[in-house]
């Protein structure tokens, strides 16, 4: 991942234009469950009119995941690919694209899967940017572990895309 200096002027994000993300990302990620749960009970159902699965009497094909683990961690990989996946791919979800928001390495570069990774961990649902209200350096608890920064971006960076292979 090469570095962008035209991207490591701009200044670091502060608490609210970060809250303002998350409730979007929020709304965007409970789309997306919804989604993938009813690709789910699909799939139950696919599996019980092939005779794959057989279901007790009086149970519906939700009761199939209900409790199941493989069903939750299904989930779990679900949220872990959307924000991961945003934050490696261009350092922008949804909500941060919306609020005119990136992460990156204070250089400029995109950050790993590893610091995507340990940023999802530590985020305690948002709450660990409760840091940036009691840091000098605006950074959350999550961004100070992984070793990133999050930016606020012009409008006119905002529209650019792919931050990752701008030269």
């Amino acid at each position: 991942m090469s570095a962008n200096p035209d991207h490591t002027v701009f200044p670091r994000a502060g608490f609210f234009r970060r809250v303002g993300a998350w409730v979007y990302d929020l709304l965007a990620i409970t789309a997306i469950l919804m989604l993938a749960s009813g690709l789910a009970l699909a799939f139950v159902a696919i599996l019980v009119a092939s005779n794959l699965v057989t279901l007790p009497a009086d149970t519906d094909h939700a009761s199939v995941l209900e409790g199941n683990l493989l069903f939750q961690a299904y989930l779990i990989a679900v949220v872990f690919w959307f924000f991961a996946g945003f934050w490696v791919r261009g350092g922008q979800t949804i909500g941060m694209r919306a609020w005119r928001m990136k992460v990156q390495n204070t250089d400029g570069s995109g950050i790993s899967w590893k610091q995507a990774t340990i940023r999802l961990l530590l985020a305690a649902f948002g709450l660990s940017n409760i840091g940036v209200l009691f840091s000098r350096e605006k950074l959350g608890w999550h961004d100070r572990v992984a070793g990133c920064e999050v930016i606020e971006l012009s409008a006119e960076a905002n529209k650019l895309r792919n931050w990752r292979r701008l030269k």
